[in-house]
């Protein structure tokens, strides 16, 4: 795309985050040179005008060539429910970029109708995702959905990093068993006080 005037870019961005006219924002989010205002533009689409309209406009967005397009893509996806297919946010989990998939990760989680691809893939992001803020969100998600198919998923997480083990163990509430409360004990004593906090909290509110 063109390089851009920055006072103008500042005053489309001003339009696209004000604007209701479906023209206006649908020609914001698919050309124009600045990728802010795209992003901008694409959350207001969806935001405020119905999925039948939005929905083709966003799923040309999650192609975006900037990677803040595609992140914010992800992250108004719960807005569009079923109207964001799952195929497409598995696509977006899959993206270069840890940002996007992240924001692609927990919009599955929101999902109200997940496919089982969906959810296998949300599974291989928790377990071997190379950036640990993926498998953090993916853990989180598997939590949010609570499918009992993916409990060993959520105890491997609990083996992970600090941040992504206290994600883990909450997650662990959407399941059941004796596994779970086994796992949970064992995390009463994790070097991590906040995992320990957490276990103990669930523990506590079980009994």
């Amino acid at each position: 795309m063109p390089r851009d005037d920055p006072a103008n870019s500042i005053d489309r961005a001003a339009a696209a985050a004000t604007s209701r006219d479906r023209a206006t924002l649908t020609a914001l989010v698919t050309g124009d040179p600045d990728a802010r205002v795209r992003a901008i533009a694409l959350a207001t689409l969806v935001g405020h005008l119905p999925s039948s309209i939005s929905a083709p406009v966003w799923r040309a967005a999650v192609h975006d060539t900037d990677a803040r397009v595609r992140r914010r893509a992800a992250e108004v996806a719960p807005k569009l429910g079923r109207a964001a297919p799952c195929g497409v946010l598995v696509g977006l989990l899959a993206d270069d970029d840890a940002w996007v998939a992240e924001a692609a990760a927990y919009a599955l989680g929101e999902h109200p109708r997940p496919t089982r691809t969906a959810i296998a893939a949300l599974v291989g992001a928790a377990t071997t995702h190379p950036d640990p803020l993926v498998r953090e969100a993916a853990v989180a998600a598997l939590g949010a959905l609570g499918d009992p198919t993916t409990l060993p998923a959520v105890l491997a997480a609990c083996d992970d990093k600090p941040a992504i083990r206290r994600r883990a163990v909450l997650a662990l509430a959407a399941f059941a068993g004796n596994e779970v409360e086994a796992r949970l004990r064992a995390a009463c004593t994790d070097p991590d006080w906040q995992v320990r906090q957490a276990a103990e909290d669930l523990l506590a509110g079980s009994e």
